[in-house]
């Protein structure tokens, strides 16, 4: 593929629902554009963006991929964007490096909740957008109704620069309403004049010459009329309809000419921002400016190893050259750069400013990094990744799965900087957090194909403590006699609660010797080692203040480990005396959801042993729910929000305190460890 400068290129994220088509229209233009001799289907799993097999199984994206082509002498960067909610991380990835957005919208269903949340992430970052209506082929397809649905739910600035020419079975085509529409059918006559006239006074409206000559009665130009919708679209006053059948190869070509007409070159757009040494610089879009390249997805390549895909911003990206990797401040060697298509890789003597490839085989490169110069090091604004809100605990199938799990794990976030691993401290489950069981479940056939090994997930613990209530007195005389020296430890402690977080405390106030003084603090190990091990179902005991008070000891079967083991049974004992109960760790849990499913989403909350601290409208359509929930109640919440809202809800949630689980409860907790303990 040729070079191509700044201004013959187009960054364009794909952006819709779950279903809506994006897949398909992608491959529709590559075929238009000549990139792809077949067109494939993603019910058979043979497309171009759907390469992993994963995607092919399950029928669906699951990650951003690049498909560049030529359309009348421009290079269309195309960014397809799984629609599924789980994946909310790969469309960041493919917002953050696009210039502008195609929304996709599926003609029988109209707006739906995906095409509303990718709207608004589009909106955020200010990025032109064009629509294109899919599926005008299918049953229930309606041009006015989706019309409606468009403008009610993205708002006015959606405007239809084209007329279906029938739908459903009889769609045919579409009619251009930015020329003269000539070979118009008489049943669309009427229509396609409506809808002429109010893209018409949609441009005139966004410039205030063209307003006035407008309401003058005077006829706007062609030039006037192209000329004020890139600018309207530039705005984001504008947002042109299109229409089209992927499926029937409808509207791709026409599409491809809206994106070269209409949408912004990385040239048109304002020059990146970056940083060096804390202060801020601007990027020109220019082949002769510092390198500065922002990697924005990383992917593990059965073939070519690490595969690093990045924007250029400003500079020329060469192969066989040293990069500077101002995020890590390491000199990284290149060796070939590759033009990527799904899963082709053409090699590419350098990447000019502007412009979209991959790298193979980077070292220490992640996802976010900044490569450029050593002698001119700049950041650029990394990949905003959402914080994740679905854990599954994830263990090894096998001992080989065993030694190769924290590698693959390790490899798979630097895949998906989505996905977050950690360590639970209290019980010792590794955990893999996600946006959803869909993400986590995807997450691990990824690593048995590409690292080979095989894990398995299952619902995490709750990490309980135990605790008592009251104080008490106890006992424990530790007497063994074996041949040779025995063994004694006698001691008495006094058990108290403390408060809710205080923690541990150990003291003593033994007089007369009573336990010598070298032994106190083998007593004071062993009452430590039995909290660990707990008294009432095995959880840590916390919130207790141990006192040795009275004991005894033996001249010559006292010892140290004597003194422990009394120490340790005595603590057990007694906190069973004591009124045992279990904690629950308890979440602040901040929700946003549509007001209509606020009254669902409260009783849900309530039906979870929630305490509702407040409801505060958001002025949107949404209200913030705040409240204090336990978490042995939110291990699966994401799937179950998304069914509460119809997709429309999200959350945050954290750890704030511990509380005591309530009595009829704590039986059930207690049969549900030792039925665990016993399967071990």
């Amino acid at each position: 593929m040729a070079d191509f400068t700044a201004k013959q290129l187009r960054n364009v994220v794909l952006l819709s629902h779950s279903g809506a088509g994006k897949t398909m229209i992608s491959e529709a233009m590559l075929l238009a554009a000549g990139a792809i001799s077949r067109m494939g289907k993603t019910d058979e799993g043979t497309t171009t963006s759907d390469y992993e097999p994963e995607e092919a199984r399950r029928r669906t994206s699951v990650q951003v991929s690049l498909l560049p082509c030529v359309w009348k002498k421009h290079k269309l960067n195309l960014l397809d964007t799984p629609g599924y909610a789980d994946y909310r991380g790969e469309v960041l990835s493919g917002l953050r490096v696009a210039d502008s957005t195609v929304m996709v919208v599926s003609a029988p269903a109209g707006v739906e909740v995906g095409t509303e949340q990718s709207w608004q992430m589009a909106a955020e970052r200010k990025l032109p957008r064009v629509v294109f209506v899919n599926k005008m082929d299918r049953e229930n397809a309606n041009y006015k109704r989706v019309m409606v649905s468009l403008q009610n739910s993205l708002g006015r600035s959606c405007v239809a620069v084209q007329v279906p020419i029938g739908a459903e079975a009889s769609f045919k085509g579409v009619v251009d309403l930015m020329g003269t529409p000539g070979n118009v059918p008489a049943e669309a006559t009427q229509e396609v004049k409506a809808a002429r006239e109010r893209l018409i006074e949609a441009i005139a409206e966004t410039d205030d010459k063209l307003v006035n000559k407008f309401l003058d009665g005077q006829a706007l130009t062609p030039e006037e009329l192209s000329n004020g919708l890139k600018q309207g679209v530039a705005s984001g006053a504008l947002t042109p309809v299109l229409f089209g059948s992927a499926l029937a190869g409808v509207g791709a070509d026409k599409l491809m000419d809206a994106i070269v007409d209409l949408l912004p070159s990385p040239a048109d757009v304002p020059a990146a921002e970056a940083t060096n040494s804390n202060a801020k610089v601007t990027l020109p879009c220019k082949d002769d400016g510092p390198l500065a390249a922002l990697v924005f997805k990383t992917t593990a390549d059965p073939f070519v190893g690490k595969l690093s895909y990045f924007r250029v911003y400003s500079g020329s990206f060469k192969s066989d050259s040293h990069v500077w990797n101002a995020s890590r401040n390491e000199d990284e060697r290149v060796g070939q750069v590759f033009l990527v298509r799904g899963k082709t890789q053409e090699p590419m003597a350098r990447v000019g400013a502007g412009d979209i490839a991959a790298v193979a085989k980077l070292q220490a490169v992640l996802t976010g990094d900044t490569l450029g110069q050593k002698d001119r090091p700049v950041k650029l604004p990394s990949v905003q990744f959402p914080e994740p809100v679905y854990q599954m605990a994830v263990a090894p199938k096998s001992k080989a799965d065993l030694d190769k799990m924290t590698s693959a794990l390790a490899r798979i976030v630097e895949e998906d900087p989505g996905l977050r691993v950690a360590r639970d401290p209290d019980t010792t489950e590794i955990l893999l957090g996600g946006l959803g069981d869909t993400h986590l479940a995807v997450a691990v056939e990824k690593m048995k194909r590409k690292f080979g090994v095989d894990l398995a997930l299952s619902v995490p613990k709750v990490p309980y403590k135990e605790t008592i209530r009251s104080t008490t007195r106890v006992e424990y005389k530790h007497k063994k006699q074996t041949g040779g020296h025995g063994q004694y430890g006698h001691v008495w402690l006094e058990l108290e609660p403390r408060p809710r977080g205080a923690g541990f405390e150990f003291a003593e106030k033994v007089v007369g010797g009573a336990v010598p003084k070298e032994y106190i603090p083998s007593v004071e190990k062993g009452v430590v080692k039995a909290m660990a091990e707990g008294a009432v179902a095995g959880f840590p005991i916390v919130d207790v203040k141990a006192t040795l008070v009275d004991g005894s000891s033996h001249d010559v079967d006292s010892s140290g480990m004597a003194f422990e083991i009394a120490a340790s049974h005595a603590l057990s004992k007694g906190v069973k005396m004591a009124n045992p109960t279990l904690l629950e760790p308890v979440m602040t849990v901040k929700i946003i959801v549509p007001d209509t499913s606020a009254g669902d989403v409260i009783g849900d909350l309530n039906g979870k042993r929630g305490h509702i601290h407040g409801m505060t409208p958001q002025g949107n359509g949404n209200t913030l729910v705040e409240a204090e929930v336990p978490m042995a109640e939110m291990l699966r919440y994401a799937t179950e929000l998304r069914s509460l809202t119809g997709g429309r809800g999200s959350f945050t949630a954290r750890v704030a305190h511990m509380d005591p689980v309530p009595d009829h409860l704590v039986q059930r907790i207690v049969e549900q460890k030792e039925r665990q303990a016993a399967a071990v």
